[in-house]
């Protein structure tokens, strides 16, 4: 009987433990929109205040955009691109900054993601409430309100169905009758709303931008149904008597694709709100959880929780600085995952700079997709978690800026293959955007081109190297046109270029030509389109134009401090702690950089990160986690998380915080890719695969000294779970049957041990490195030797 009381015992501590890791909760609601929780199935993004009296539930739709249907191409670059070029070779950048201000950069900047509106529900009966709660499962994508008033308990639960793209709200007394609210639908742009029956709906305009016509409309379609009496008026709907309410909330634009903005909101709504009329509550949320788990599940990670994980999120947060409190990591890392599912799904849009979710009448940066880094960090998570599902979206939209990025390539500069500079947005935009200090980019289409090299990377999957190697090989195709010849050593340079946003000491601006990243981002888009035809075995002669021109790309070169150098000239400041580190590239997301393989380049990259200190906006913090993590340095990793793990309560400033309550990431403002940063950051920590071999905890924190992951994604086709328990380590590593070779390279700070691993000389002191033969469709397991 005492045995199975401990057995008890310890499986609740588990699940306090792994609910403390999986789940936001708060104890009041939210009085700010970044305090308010975020639902999303891609298609429709909520976010759920926990009102008692008055609930607001803001929505966005993912196609309601400002503007219409256009491209910002210049007509003038061209023929001033030469003169452009000159003026940079002789020094001349603040020159051939003003032309390319002037012919370049021509405008419109970049349509912006639009909010739907919010539902308003009033309630009666419900005042001096008790035992509130509102929370987040991530492990159900399920958002829930739990209140008491009087005698009466109330249960309000709201989730964004994965399975039938509709919203679903349920709110339930536990006494009959009990329930009685009103509610409509308001938004910040013109709209119209209307109320019969027990549907309302509501019709937004979509707005004009920078000369652009609006040309989307939305509709938001709200059916409740209730126990209770119905009644309307104006644009009203009021339930009374009602012990459950239900209400379907769907929404569509008419947006079509890129170019085409001839669909019918109106039929949309009617397609989605007729698959789900006669299914029950219980039976959404069961094809809802169903279709989340499926890519939820698929990984997991647990670190130990401290006395902290009891407490409301907020305060948990607050006071995670120098606590015991690791799960409250595993829950940020969690949350990242979450997120990504819910911005970013098949069929639908990207994550943009806001995921899903944007409030304001003018966004951030217009939440537009940033593409020299913070696009693509949104992505970072995606091959190991599993979330293959998630970078349909982003391929897609690779796919259309292919083609307008053709365009634009030929337009502006007389080049094959396609470009996309620093910025894009919903109607595909190729064309420089703000300013030649921020805009001339040309290489935004060829970094996120990468990401197609590294699906495949991942999984091996020919068929779909295959598909989209037209793309990859359009990417280079651009650079071998673009890059020019230095006369002096005879290397190939990206101009005009920047390197972002950033400018050496002695110049006035960052317009300049082959600086680092350029030759980093240039030599992956070339190596990739190489290594793929002789992969798919084609384009033999094309190849050997490839090889010449990459042996011609600019190497990278240490400085007079020690440092990486951002740019060809040897002009860093020491003491600049700017938030972009864009030159270390090559160390994070690429692999140009590593202890194995270049270690004066990755020293030199120690040095560059120190200078630029441990302090960053959001976004940064969360690039810097994954650089510090391939600097194989855990505990300096952990710090750069820590520093991101600082509350920033809404309209206050505190110069070091970087998460708002709700744990959006803040810049500030609210960034999405800082999420999507530290949950790759803490993978990264735990798991790498790249220079050739799978790298079992390669930079775990001293103060996480137990935990386990599961199914965590690996090169080559790999799946690692790991268990460690202060230098006790137990590995299984399973190879997919598209996996290539019966041998596996394996490092290890820890000593390890296991059948058919054999331990090999390491480059790197401290770092054991074994050959593991484990042939294709097998799993090995591998356990400390201490």
């Amino acid at each position: 009987m005492k045995r199975t009381l401990l057995t008890i015992a310890a499986l609740f501590v588990a699940a306090s433990v792994c609910s403390a890791q999986e789940r936001l909760w708060y104890d009041a609601p939210a009085t700010d929109w970044l305090e308010a929780l975020p639902l999303g199935n891609s298609h429709l993004g909520a976010m759920v205040y926990g009102g008692v009296e008055d609930e607001e539930i803001q929505i966005n739709e993912e196609t309601f955009w400002s503007g219409s249907p256009h491209n910002n191409n210049s007509l003038t670059s061209l023929d001033r691109l030469a003169e452009v070029r000159a003026l940079i070779a002789e020094g001349k950048e603040v020159e051939a900054g003003q032309i390319i201000n002037s012919d370049f950069v021509v405008g419109p900047h970049g349509m912006r993601f639009l909010s739907a509106g919010s539902l308003r529900f009033h309630f009666t009966g419900v005042d001096n409430p008790s035992l509130y709660e509102r929370s987040l499962d991530l492990t159900k994508a399920l958002s829930t309100v739990t209140f008491s008033s009087g005698n009466v308990s109330y249960r309000r639960t709201t989730f964004t169905s994965l399975a039938d793209n509709v919203l679903v709200i349920r709110f339930e007394a536990d006494t009959k009758g009990a329930l009685d609210f009103t509610f409509t639908q308001d938004c910040i742009y013109p709209f119209e709303v209307s109320a019969e029956g027990n549907v309302l709906t509501t019709t937004i305009k979509g707005v004009d931008q920078e000369g652009i016509q609006g040309g989307l409309v939305a509709e938001c379609r709200s059916v409740v149904n209730t126990d209770g009496e119905v009644t309307t008026e104006g644009a009203t709907i009021h339930v009374s008597n009602a012990t459950e309410a239900i209400i379907l909330v769907s929404a569509a634009t008419n947006f079509v694709n890129y170019h085409n903005i001839s669909g019918d909101p109106s039929a949309k709504n009617d397609e989605y709100l007729a698959a789900v009329k006669n299914t029950s509550y219980g039976k959404l949320l069961r094809r809802h959880m169903k279709a989340y788990e499926k890519q939820y599940s698929r990984v997991s990670l647990s670190l130990t929780s401290g006395s902290n994980a009891v407490l409301p999120t907020d305060r948990r947060l607050e006071q995670f600085e120098g606590s015991d409190d690791m799960g409250m990591v595993a829950l940020m890392f969690n949350y990242g995952r979450y997120l990504l599912i819910c911005s970013s799904q098949p069929g639908g849009q990207p994550a943009n700079l806001q995921g899903v979710w944007n409030n304001f009448y003018d966004a951030p940066w217009d939440s537009k997709y940033t593409i020299n880094i913070n696009a693509e960090m949104n992505y970072w998570p995606a091959e190991v978690c599993g979330l293959t599902e998630t970078l349909d979206p982003l391929f897609s939209m690779i796919k259309d800026l292919s083609e307008t990025g053709a365009i634009t390539a030929k337009t502006m500069y007389g080049c094959d293959g396609w470009v996309a500079h620093h910025n894009t947005d919903l109607w595909r935009i190729a064309g420089p955007v703000d300013a030649a200090d921020w805009g001339m980019f040309p290489n935004g289409g060829a970094w996120l081109a990468t990401h197609l090299w590294q699906h495949y990377l991942y999984t091996l999957d020919k068929d779909f190297l295959a598909q989209w190697y037209p793309v990859l090989k359009g990417a280079a195709d651009f650079y071998l046109d673009y890059m020019q010849e230095d006369p002096e050593t005879g290397w190939l340079l990206v101009t005009p270029s920047v390197s972002p946003e950033h400018g050496p000491m002695g110049k006035k601006t960052p317009v300049c030509a082959g600086c680092t990243m350029d030759n980093q981002i240039a030599r992956d888009a070339l190596t990739s389109v190489f290594d793929a035809a002789g992969i798919l075995g084609i384009d033999a002669e094309y190849r050997d134009t490839l090889a010449a021109a990459i042996k011609r790309i600019p190497p990278m070169m240490v400085g007079q401090y020690g440092q990486l150098q951002e740019w060809i000239i040897d002009g860093d400041d020491p003491n600049d702690e700017h938030r972009h580190i864009s030159h270390l590239y090559g160390l994070y997301p690429s692999a140009q950089i590593s202890p194995f393989t270049t270690p004066d380049l990755f020293e030199a990259s120690r040095v560059t990160l120190e200078q630029r200190g441990d302090m960053a906006t959001g976004w940064s913090l969360g690039w810097k986690t994954n650089f510090w993590a391939r600097m194989l340095d855990g505990d300096h990793a952990f710090k750069i998380l820590g520093n991101m793990l600082h509350i920033l309560r809404p309209r206050t400033w505190d110069r070091n915080g970087r998460t708002y309550p709700n744990l959006f990431d803040a810049h500030p403002p609210f960034q999405i890719d800082g999420n999507f940063g530290a949950c790759a950051g803490v993978a990264e920590m735990l798991l790498q695969s790249h220079a050739g071999a799978i790298h079992i905890l390669p930079a775990l924190p001293s103060n996480w000294t137990e935990g386990r992951y599961k199914n965590f994604r690996a090169r080559g086709a790999a799946t690692v779970s790991v268990a460690w328990n202060h230098g006790l380590v137990t590995a299984k590593i399973k190879r997919s049957s598209a996996a290539e070779g019966d041998t596996v390279r394996i490092r290890c700070a820890y000593p390890l041990k296991g059948c058919h691993l054999k331990e090999v000389e390491s480059a790197v002191a401290g770092v054991h490195e074994y050959e593991l033969a484990c042939a294709p469709g097998k799993t090995r397991r591998l356990r400390s030797a201490l």
